[in-house]
């Protein structure tokens, strides 16, 4: 595989951008689609054929890769600038990372977070951890209430609120088990943060419960090492048996509310 560097407009070698590299664990596909997204952080915006020629693979299977990105919400397109008369057939696209394409080389920003909530701690105290932590959740859930609260069934409401959380990067999903719902959070930003401070979560649980209009209780965190956050809702009162509402999951692990491109702004 050709190694691949930055050259500054003077024809200098610039640094390699410092990224973390791809996990032992993942398969050859992953590899080569970590270094496909790794080129383009490094030398991006490029079109696929430039791909290929740099990383010295095939240019279809350079454009499987980036169709994944594409279609992960990691990478996005734009129209080369034309030089000339446009001749025929489609013009060429440049390809480029999103920010979410970006967040899988890593960042220091949970470092940095948990430094700063850190101080807060120290020099305010916890009190101060606590308001930080209900402000952040409003200011996440906030402005999705209106379209959680418009419904009055507490199963409704979760099935709004997951598809808000969704929108909010937590790729969240609701299913019926016994008498309630469960609202699962497959991934979580602010994860490893979380695990100094439970605070964000025990906010997250409170504010949950105030839109859902229902008591709630958090049966498993990703901040503990669990494989999701999972609230229960319940959804009927004791002795009455539930019934499974149109298209319910229960049997099934979850529907997943998908959001194209994550959610974020076209």
């Amino acid at each position: 595989m050709k190694k691949t560097g930055t050259r500054d407009e003077a024809g200098g070698d610039m640094p390699r951008a410092e990224v973390q590299p791809v996990p032992a664990q993942v398969g050859p596909e992953g590899r080569t689609r970590h270094e496909v997204a790794r080129l383009l952080l490094e030398q991006g915006p490029m079109t696929a054929v430039v791909v290929a020629e740099q990383l010295g693979i095939s240019a279809a299977a350079v454009r499987r890769h980036l169709d994944a990105l594409l279609a992960d919400g990691e990478a996005e397109t734009r129209d080369v600038p034309r030089r000339g008369p446009r001749g025929r057939g489609r013009p060429a696209k440049n390809f480029l990372l999103t920010e979410a394409g970006r967040a899988r080389f890593g960042h220091a920003y949970d470092d940095l977070a948990s430094s700063a909530i850190r101080f807060l701690a120290e020099h305010a105290g916890e009190d101060a951890v606590k308001a930080f932590a209900e402000a952040r959740v409003a200011s996440l859930v906030g402005p999705h209430q209106d379209a959680i609260t418009q419904h009055t069934d507490p199963a409704a409401r979760a099935e709004a609120l997951a598809a808000a959380l969704t929108r909010e990067g937590y790729a969240a999903s609701t299913r019926q088990v016994g008498v309630g719902e469960q609202l699962c959070q497959h991934h979580c930003p602010v994860a490893h943060v979380a695990a100094e401070f439970p605070q964000l979560c025990e906010a997250e649980t409170e504010a949950f419960a105030h839109l859902l209009g229902t008591h709630v209780q958090r049966l498993a965190t990703i901040a503990r090492g669990d494989n999701a956050c999972t609230t229960h809702v319940p959804v009927v009162s004791a002795g009455h048996p539930a019934t499974p509402r149109p298209g319910s999951t229960a049997p099934s692990p979850g529907r997943t509310a998908r959001i194209p491109n994550g959610g974020k702004p076209a």
